[in-house]
């Protein structure tokens, strides 16, 4: 009997990008810069490749959209019954951090869940876009980023995560989320091999 990896049939080199948008998750002060109030310190180490997608991304005039999570002062969060507070509305934990700073051109959708798609008029953006492709960066892989990749695909969109600009909670996160990406829900490359398709 076969085990259930051998029915994986897509090796991820068919992947399109000319249709795509890329979508930058919770690359937020509180998650990345010393202060915040979850900081995962590896979400540094995906900067430079982001950064290098982003020109990549403007100079083909194609739309980038930053998804920020952004939680109420003061109110009750249902996420916080399981995350300390974090990514307060109009403070400095909630702003994308400085060496990714969207410009006027680029879009800044607010969440409350993990998903960039929960509850957020992400979905019908992209659709006014004409977009069918999402390239996926961010932190962390095994929360946010994963969630947004999940709703995605059921959306019917094409997933593509570049490996290099995503970060998880741990190595073994890491391994496990593009796995699972890999073989149920899109396509996980490195970002030099996007912006050589652009």
């Amino acid at each position: 009997m076969k085990g259930f990896a051998e029915h994986f049939v897509d090796d991820g080199k068919n992947f399109e990008v000319k249709d795509a948008a890329l979508v930058i998750v919770d690359m937020l002060n509180d998650f990345c810069k010393e202060g915040g109030a979850m900081v995962l310190p590896e979400g540094l180490e995906t900067i430079e490749p982001t950064q290098n997608l982003i020109m990549a991304f403007r100079e083909k005039k194609l739309p980038i959209i930053y998804i920020n999570d952004c939680h109420r002062s003061g109110k009750y969060d249902k996420e916080f019954e399981k995350r300390a507070p974090h990514c307060i509305e109009g403070t400095w934990g909630a702003q994308v951090i400085d060496e990714l700073a969207p410009q006027k051109e680029d879009y800044q959708i607010p969440k409350r869940r993990f998903s960039g798609f929960y509850q957020t008029d992400l979905d019908l953006v992209l659709r006014e876009l004409g977009r069918r492709s999402v390239v996926v960066t961010g932190v962390v892989t095994n929360i946010c980023v994963r969630s947004t990749c999940h709703d995605a695909f059921f959306l019917g969109y094409q997933v593509i995560v570049p490996r290099d600009c995503v970060r998880a909670t741990g190595p073994r996160e890491q391994e496990s989320t593009l796995w699972d990406i890999e073989t149920h829900f899109g396509t996980v490359t490195e970002s030099d091999q996007i912006i050589a398709r652009l």
